[in-house]
């Protein structure tokens, strides 16, 4: 199946980069009713295609493999983003310590506005946990990327290639601004950062 092939090779490309450390980060893609998703705990680096779990939209397993405890979090994106095709969940390193900082993300580059638009952060929730789910829900509803507050990042995207370049993107944003830190820098101005964002469904 070739959404499932582009998911593993996704998932060796974001570990290749150094976005998935150990056995942590989860991907996900739609096909039609039925959700392909990396199993718990596995490397990203060593998934392949008969290593993924098989679930419907409702969450019921459709397969033995045992399915990524984030499972809830990726279906709740599919349900408020209709159009979403595949879901990337990274613990990358960047993107986690932004995570934790307490004053948003400044918007710094053209790229960050029209590749990510605003980037919210869920309220903290336990990994796994149905309020984090409940969180992503609430935050993507209206946005495709989102930091989730001392845990990572999420992107939501029309294809699961398309998800693995945000959050490299994403990745990249979080380590300029932390680079920054510190120093005096320059926003974009608000002309700028009205623009809208449209990469998720591209």
């Amino acid at each position: 199946m070739i959404e499932v092939d582009a998911l593993v090779t996704a998932c060796h490309r974001l570990a290749a980069l150094g976005l998935s450390p150990g056995g942590s980060g989860n991907v996900s893609v739609r096909v039609g009713e039925q959700v392909f998703i990396t199993p718990t705990g596995a490397a990203l680096s060593r998934v392949t295609a008969g290593d993924l779990a098989v679930l419907s939209l409702t969450g019921e397993p459709l397969s033995g493999a045992r399915p990524s405890k984030e499972f809830p979090l990726h279906l709740a994106a599919y349900h408020v983003r209709p159009e979403a095709q595949a879901i990337v969940h990274l613990h990358s390193v960047h993107a986690a310590a932004v995570s934790c900082l307490d004053e948003p993300l400044p918007t710094l580059t053209p790229y960050q506005v029209t590749r990510l638009g605003p980037l919210p952060v869920v309220p903290y929730a336990p990994p796994g946990s149905a309020a984090l789910a409940e969180g992503v829900a609430g935050v993507l509803a209206d946005h495709h990327a989102a930091l989730l507050a001392n845990h990572g990042s999420v992107v939501a995207a029309a294809g699961v290639d398309l998800a693995a370049d945000l959050a490299e993107e994403l990745e990249s944003t979080a380590r300029l601004a932390l680079l920054l830190r510190g120093l005096p820098y320059r926003e974009l101005p608000p002309s700028a950062v009205s623009a809208p964002a449209g990469p998720a469904t591209s």
